[in-house]
């Protein structure tokens, strides 16, 4: 594989789309070996076609504000590759939302995905639509409208969204709820739903359980027991909470969450009644974690900081992409942080996560740690198929049985000769060997 001219075409041929160019490096970067051991993957040009989107779509989303005037917004739907199942992977509404960011979605949910064991493709979606500040109306007459340009490419046996930053409960019942009027079917074609009308028992926690399970794992490979450590999470959204919440049942200290305001230090730890104050703060739309430090006086806000430069045994980024970096990344080493975990999408950036690859920290990528929310919604479609629901305890052992899963493949294809576990490697080679077993299997499609 010559990695260096496939960046290079995709870069001219895709200019200025930094976040999905950075996915696509890291990951040929960590299967090269692997892959050149393959012949029948560079005849077939796997590589060459599994870089690029099966097929993107992108709609103008015209829409009514309470005072009557037009509002327009861009949607997108990239359906990145189905070689294993129906395209699978949230919707994001966002101001930051662009087509890089949607493509690097796609890409990372595609290895994501084969890496759950469940039979589903990868694929995101999304708007540049901002929730915060919106009344329930307007955010429902922007789902109605959205929907009504996507409803015809998805489908539960084709593609089957999810919610992701700012797409909550509210938003895939609007969703939902207007897909089934234009396609008079009431299927499991979302996932997120709420309990009533097809919802799953913790999908809501699912993201941060499924990380803690994952840490867990990680922890044990080094002899190490989660009860007692410290960890800093980032973010105080539906991700944050489940992991704080998680944390807390297994016996360790969450001493930080964080906003686009700055971050909270409770050195008591964030646990009982300050878990359901998260989610307060999350209902209040103001996207701020400041109010948290004065109802908690013994918390301290620190203004347009991030949480890293504490010092604790475990970091889980629980955000938005490239929220940690090379500062923050070496700080967390000279802190002889035991762990890192990203529970965001590539929250780390390449930097951040060579210099803890460089100084044998363990560290687990997205794609692994943060797949217990789409097995989640993978496990909600099949209750949907079976027209059932599953017990709590049901979802839970499955979503334990997936992590488990997944850590023994990270494991498997990432330990290196010294005995260091390269979770990126093991999870990238995983993913990609699934998916390019069975592309090659289709044929040029």
């Amino acid at each position: 594989m010559d990695e260096s001219r496939i960046l290079a075409n995709l870069e001219a041929k895709h200019p200025g789309e930094k976040e999905y160019l950075q996915a696509v490096h890291e990951v040929l970067m960590t299967i090269k070996d692997t892959y050149n051991q393959h012949p029948e993957f560079e005849q077939a040009k796997i590589v060459e076609r599994i870089v690029e989107p099966d097929r993107i779509f992108m709609f103008r989303v015209p829409w009514l504000d309470d005072n009557g005037d037009v509002q327009i917004n861009i949607g997108y739907r990239v359906q990145f590759n189905g070689a294993i199942g129906p395209y699978k992977g949230g919707l994001r509404f966002h101001p930051s939302v662009n087509l890089s960011i949607m493509k690097f979605l796609g890409f990372e949910q595609t290895f994501k995905n084969a890496l759950t064991t469940l039979p589903m493709g990868g694929a995101k979606g999304g708007s540049d639509f901002n929730p915060k500040g919106k009344s329930d109306n307007e955010i429902m007459r922007f789902c109605q409208a959205f929907m009504t340009e996507l409803w015809r490419n998805i489908g539960p046996d084709t593609d089957v969204p999810a919610g992701d930053i700012g797409v909550g409960a509210r938003e895939i019942g609007y969703l939902y709820g207007m897909y089934k009027k234009l396609a008079r079917e009431h299927t499991g074609v979302l996932t997120g739903k709420g309990l009533e009308y097809g919802g799953s028992l913790i999908r809501p926690e699912a993201t941060g359980f499924g990380a803690l399970y994952f840490v867990k794992q990680m922890l044990q490979t080094m002899n190490q027991d989660i009860k007692g450590k410290t960890i800093a999470v980032s973010g105080f959204g539906n991700v944050a909470w489940g992991a704080v919440t998680k944390a807390n049942q297994m016996g360790a200290k969450v001493v930080t969450i964080s906003g686009p305001d700055g971050y909270v230090y409770d050195p008591d730890g964030i646990s009982g009644e300050k878990i359901d104050y998260m989610l307060e703060l999350r209902n209040s739309r103001q996207d701020i974690v400041a109010p948290y430090a004065q109802k908690y006086p013994n918390a301290t806000f620190f203004a347009g900081k991030k949480p890293w430069e504490q010092k604790v045994d475990i970091a889980m980024p629980c955000a938005t992409q490239n929220e940690l970096n090379e500062a923050d990344a070496k700080q967390l080493v000279a802190n002889n942080v035991l762990l890192v975990a990203e529970v965001s999408n590539m929250g780390c950036t390449p930097e951040a996560i060579d210099t803890f690859i460089k100084n044998k920290i363990v560290y687990g990528p997205g794609k692994a740690v943060n797949a217990g929310g789409v097995a989640t919604s993978g496990l909600e479609m099949t209750q949907n198929a079976m027209h059932l629901s599953w017990r709590a305890e049901e979802v839970d052992e499955k979503l334990h049985h997936i992590m488990t899963s997944i850590h023994e493949q990270c494991v498997k294809y990432g330990t290196e000769k010294d005995g260091y576990i390269n979770y990126m490697k093991g999870a990238n080679i995983a993913g990609f060997m699934k998916v390019a077993n069975a592309m090659l299997a289709e044929g040029i499609v």
